[in-house]
């Protein structure tokens, strides 16, 4: 399919003629600018003179008149140049088919517990949620992924993009107690719906990594979670670490036992409502197993639409202008001197 993308330029076509018509002096005036004479009277029988030659005998060189018409081709190619003629292809249909994935990453205190191990070496929650989440986002192809960080508040640390090693690093970044001690679980999956909402339908996916139970934050999860349920969103809830006592590093460097509590009611509940799973996850293996399984659910088509790719074609006529004016170039070197119009005509 060919068009201009801008039509409006074909208003500059009679430019010339208008600045001929308004702007230039008459040829008398130049005449005499030329030679540099004063004005001067004129002979009182100037209209007889005129007469006495006939109009229907005056020739115009064949010269002139190519000259003339290079003259608006060369302007009819400039025009045509900037009016940005186009081809444009056969609409493309663009199907991609995957998720709009927003992880929510609780970075609250009680992430720093040690319950993980890592080739026999103890290691914080956060580590290993870091690892396992890294390697699941590195096998996410073609899907949008964007990431939450949440503590006494919610923060988008990265929107949703296909730029899956940007997120990763967003993630490694992150350290327990960043964004505070507590936990907004509701704020976490509000924050999340909001940045997911504008997506289409069937491929909006939320998953919640958290140790811990509601301790802050404006929205109440069970609201979070309807918000989640109205907007089309599924939720997928972890429930990260152990409901036992577990060890935890202290300021001054040692190790104690504290319990920290899971509130897996509320999870599991916030995932059914939006037809989401809640899973556990014990130790890294089990993390490994959960997101496993998380891939083997059915995708939606995330996006279809049509592409008009445009291939410019705006050289032609500027080519053809080029050539116009080459030609008046190479003819004014060969005569030595340049064409003048009249207002009907060349002259």
């Amino acid at each position: 399919m060919f068009e201009f993308a801008w039509p409006w330029m074909i208003v500059l076509l009679p430019l010339p003629w208008l600045v001929r018509r308004y702007l230039a002096p008459s040829p008398r005036a130049l005449e005499r600018a030329g030679r540099g004479e004063p004005p001067q009277l004129r002979h009182p029988g100037v209209a007889r003179l005129e007469s006495a030659y006939s109009r229907a005998g005056v020739t115009v060189p064949p010269s002139l008149l190519w000259q003339f018409l290079l003259l608006w081709v060369a302007w009819f190619g400039l025009v045509g140049s900037m009016m940005k003629p186009q081809l444009l292809e056969s609409h493309t249909e663009v199907v991609s088919s995957g998720y709009d994935l927003m992880l929510a990453v609780d970075t609250s205190r009680s992430m720093e517990a040690l319950d993980f191990s890592v080739d026999g070496k103890p290691v914080n929650r956060l580590a290993v949620v870091k690892g396992v989440v890294g390697r699941f986002i590195e096998q996410r192809r073609g899907d949008r992924i964007g990431l939450v960080l949440f503590g006494d508040s919610a923060f988008l640390q990265a929107p949703l993009t296909t730029d899956g090693a940007a997120v990763s690093t967003m993630l490694e970044t992150a350290v327990p107690r960043m964004a505070g001690d507590s936990t907004a679980i509701g704020d976490a999956v509000g924050l999340g719906v909001k940045k997911l909402r504008e997506r289409p339908t069937g491929s909006r996916v939320l998953i919640l990594l958290t140790d811990g139970e509601n301790t802050s934050g404006s929205l109440p999860p069970r609201e979070a979670a309807m918000l989640a349920r109205r907007y089309d969103t599924r939720l997928y809830t972890i429930g990260v670490g152990s409901d036992d006592e577990v060890p935890f590093p202290q300021p001054d460097g040692r190790i104690k036992m504290e319990e920290m509590p899971l509130d897996e009611d509320l999870l599991r509940e916030m995932a059914d409502m939006t037809g989401g799973a809640y899973f556990r996850a014990t130790d890294s293996r089990a993390l490994e197993e959960i997101y496993r399984e998380i891939d083997t659910l059915e995708k939606s088509e995330a996006e279809s639409r049509s592409v008009l790719i445009p291939s410019p074609l705006y050289r032609w006529p500027l080519g053809v202008a080029l050539a116009a004016m080459l030609l008046l170039a190479l003819n004014f070197m060969r005569t030595g001197r340049p064409v003048r119009f009249s207002g009907g005509g060349a002259a």
